[in-house]
């Protein structure tokens, strides 16, 4: 099987759904409530890298973590922004200007931490030569992952997208050139592993995918490449907050040779460290 991997530029994003945070089973009785931090993840990757962190790392920096898990892309910044978080650990940079601008919020990236890469993900074809005219196509429907996966869909040579366009103002009408005719369908983010019995192909967020049990190299047939992506995920806080030294502490845990190891050495290249240690 072929895949096709490419690279990505800049932008960003995430999306909506119900709110469904739930303290980590992970996270045992902290020993001093002043160095506890209450962290928001989804499960994949996020919450495994910060279990492994409380459980290998965090207690010789003299730090705890209360993990909460989160199953959409919305509440983990509504919790934070709310003071109910003290840092988030799921989105990227660009999802989380497009979150700010939306809801007057003041969230602030603190550190890069790894790349999910985006993939293009079917149950009915193998390579992206055996996608067929009028093929149907589910896409993220939050503007910034959709415009993402356009992206992904362009350097994939799939599509054509008008000059100049960004993903402030974008629409799928800015498609300028559809060889295939591809039928776009766009679906909630979280919902998209499920799609792929309904669609020809689905473009999937990396924890969704793993969440599903998609194997980035067996089911993908497209993925975006690490070099020069703008999507990196990152460990967001408030402004209020993010010079907190516990914050600081959290950020040299994450980035360190010991996370980096368990990054590699648990995700096998579908999951790659924003530091090399």
């Amino acid at each position: 099987m072929r895949r096709a991997t490419l690279a990505v530029p800049a932008a960003l994003a995430l999306f909506a759904v119900t709110a469904c945070g739930a303290p980590s089973e992970n996270a045992s009785a902290p020993s001093d409530e002043a160095d506890t931090l209450v962290v928001g993840a989804t499960a994949v990757p996020a919450g495994d890298i910060l279990a492994f962190v409380q459980e290998e790392l965090a207690a010789d920096a003299g730090l705890h973590l209360e993990i909460q898990e989160f199953s959409d892309y919305i509440a983990p910044n509504s919790a934070l922004a709310e003071g109910q978080l003290d840092v988030n650990l799921y989105q990227h940079e660009p999802f989380l200007l497009e979150f700010n601008e939306g809801n007057g919020t003041d969230l602030v990236a603190v550190e890069q931490i790894y790349l999910p890469p985006l993939g293009l993900y079917s149950n009915r074809v193998d390579t992206l030569d055996d996608l067929e005219e009028g093929a149907e196509v589910a896409l993220p429907n939050d503007p910034t992952n959709e415009f993402r996966a356009l992206l992904l869909l362009e350097e994939g040579g799939l599509i054509t997208l008008a000059d100049g366009i960004d993903e402030a103002t974008f629409s799928l009408n800015d498609i300028e050139d559809n060889p295939l005719d591809l039928d776009f369908r766009e679906v909630e983010a979280a919902q998209l592993p499920r799609s792929l019995d309904d669609v020809d192909a689905a473009i999937v967020n990396n924890n969704y995918a793993q969440e599903a049990g998609l194997d980035f190299e067996e089911d993908s047939i497209l993925l975006e490449e690490v070099e020069g992506n703008a999507y990196v995920n990152v460990l967001a806080a408030r402004s209020d907050n993010a010079d907190d030294p516990r914050v600081a502490t959290l950020v040299e845990l994450l980035t360190s040779p010991e996370t980096v190891r368990f990054i590699e050495e648990e995700y096998q290249g579908s999951v790659i460290p924003a530091t090399d240690g």
